[in-house]
């Protein structure tokens, strides 16, 4: 069988892309290689998490009432019914490589629960009807038990795995960085049973000694020799990383394996494409890879929950920020002639135009003028100076969040101005409103403040920016929040 791809345009239908060992001459489904936990465990799980969450309920409202009144059995069922539904939106039964990542997921999304709970009790005017003693208690014993329960049950899990589960010998066909890179992940993945027997060299060329001395596992040879190297290792699973490119390489490999009983999957190597947020997924048993979406038309429910946090949260700190919106208001209104509040039209969720608000720092001036704000700018007025060392004159946004126009976290909204200046020089630039802007991002925590006088600067940011939105949660959501504080004085901030 030659395996030298020197065909015509190789054919890229579904049934190409993604194989099984066991295929018959009919269509056959493609099988999804990483599953988050077979249906028995994920049950396992949740019921787990109810049976925590329940049992300390009884503990909290015994202990101060020596009964379970009517009104703390409905508390129960709706409890039970959003940790169904948030839990696994929030990626706690998602495996993870560290164990304080998922202690995070399953700690937020406990926090959401409550805060879920709270609103609804506050819509159906039920909450004097509850102990403060008893709900407070409840949140921080479910809060402290869960962690632990959900250590043990994964220890439980691998250590049963490590028994019970026999391992598929696999091999990865390829040594380029993504077969590199994957044979390390699924070496290290205790979820999955592969066990990674050695690499095999898919090209017609010998490996230089700078990518042997990369590899983690042993080269057991090169693609001519398959069948010897499947049979000499009892392999049973085999990875194939090659490019788009070699697709008619891969079919005939394919062919070549059918009666080998092994299974014969395909790594599409996209690696060096300019993708956002990508992903695989199945459509009347086609595997589609999106190569380009918005997290706003992939994850619509996480994102409405998302939209419904950013509301709730806007409305507490606007409350709580009163006394200092006020004290602002004041300064800003006897600093310098103009409106307290300025507003200024950005680009908002694919590219609409929003007007976004702030406190007024400068004196008047034409918004339409791309020169930002300078070290020791005459534009900016004492007071402006303050506000905008300290962040206070973004404040007013949380309006625009009210308003739906922007989020409390997200890529930051450029002027206009500045947003026609740049998408000329970088690349993917405008690629950062295929999510709603924020106040605060990852760019802004991670250092990216300030004004931004070369191309470079600029460049970061929107690095940032797209690895925000490559890798989008609720989870993220809560982390540059939580860390926002921290980042809101700097040097750099005029």
């Amino acid at each position: 069988m030659s395996f030298n791809g020197s065909s015509s345009s190789p054919d890229l239908s579904p049934s190409t892309i993604i194989y099984t060992g066991n295929k018959s001459g009919n269509s056959a489904r493609p099988r999804r290689l990483l599953r988050r936990h077979e249906s028995v465990l994920l049950l396992w799980q949740v019921f787990l998490n109810c049976m925590v969450i329940s049992i300390a309920l009884f503990v909290c409202t015994f202990l101060k009432l020596q009964d379970l009144p009517s009104i703390y059995r409905m508390l129960l069922v709706n409890a039970v019914f959003l940790v169904v539904v948030i839990y696994p939106m929030m990626g706690v039964y998602k495996q993870a490589e560290k164990f304080h990542t998922m202690a995070l997921r399953i700690t937020v999304a406990w926090v959401i629960t409550v805060m879920t709970l709270v609103v609804i009790a506050f819509l159906t005017k039920t909450s004097e009807q509850y102990s403060r003693e008893v709900m407070i208690t409840w949140f921080l014993l479910v809060a402290f038990l869960q962690v632990p329960f959900l250590k043990l049950n994964y220890l439980a899990v691998a250590y049963y795995r490590k028994k019970h589960t026999k391992p598929i010998n696999s091999i990865v066909i390829g040594l380029g960085r993504t077969a590199r890179f994957f044979s390390e992940k699924l070496d290290k993945n205790h979820w999955l049973p592969d066990k990674i027997v050695g690499m095999v060299n898919g090209y017609e060329r010998d490996v230089p000694d700078s990518i042997t001395k990369q590899l983690t596992f042993p080269l057991l040879g090169e693609l001519q020799n398959i069948q010897n190297i499947v049979k000499t290792h009892q392999i049973k699973r085999i990875y194939i990383s090659l490019p788009l490119k070699h697709a008619a390489k891969v079919e005939a490999l394919n062919e070549e394996l059918l009666d080998s009983h092994v299974d014969v999957i395909w790594i599409l190597d996209v690696s060096d494409w300019k993708l956002m947020n990508h992903s695989v997924r199945e459509v009347a048993g086609m595997p589609l890879l999106s190569l380009n979406e918005s997290p706003q038309n992939v994850s619509r429910i996480q994102i409405r929950i998302k939209h419904l946090l950013d509301k709730i949260i806007a409305i507490c700190m606007l409350i709580a920020l009163f006394p200092l919106l006020l004290v602002a208001t004041v300064a800003v209104e006897v600093s310098s002639p103009g409106p307290v509040l300025f507003k200024q039209k950005r680009h908002g969720f694919d590219g609409e135009e929003i007007s976004i608000f702030k406190f007024r720092s400068m004196r008047l001036h034409d918004d339409k003028d791309v020169k930002q704000a300078q070290k020791g700018d005459d534009r900016i007025t004492k007071v402006g100076a303050f506000l905008r060392k300290t962040s206070i004159d973004e404040l007013p946004q949380l309006l625009n969040v009210l308003q739906g126009s922007m989020s409390l976290v997200g890529p930051r909204p450029h002027a206009v101005a500045h947003n026609q200046y740049y998408s000329d020089k970088i690349s993917k630039y405008m690629a950062r409103h295929r999510i709603k802007p924020g106040i605060t991002g990852l760019a802004q925590i991670s250092g990216c403040r300030g004004e931004t006088e070369t191309i470079d600067k600029m460049e970061d940011r929107v690095k940032y920016d797209m690895e925000y939105i490559n890798n989008w949660s609720l989870i993220g959501d809560f982390k540059i929040l939580i860390k926002t504080p921290l980042s809101l004085i700097g040097k750099d901030i005029y």
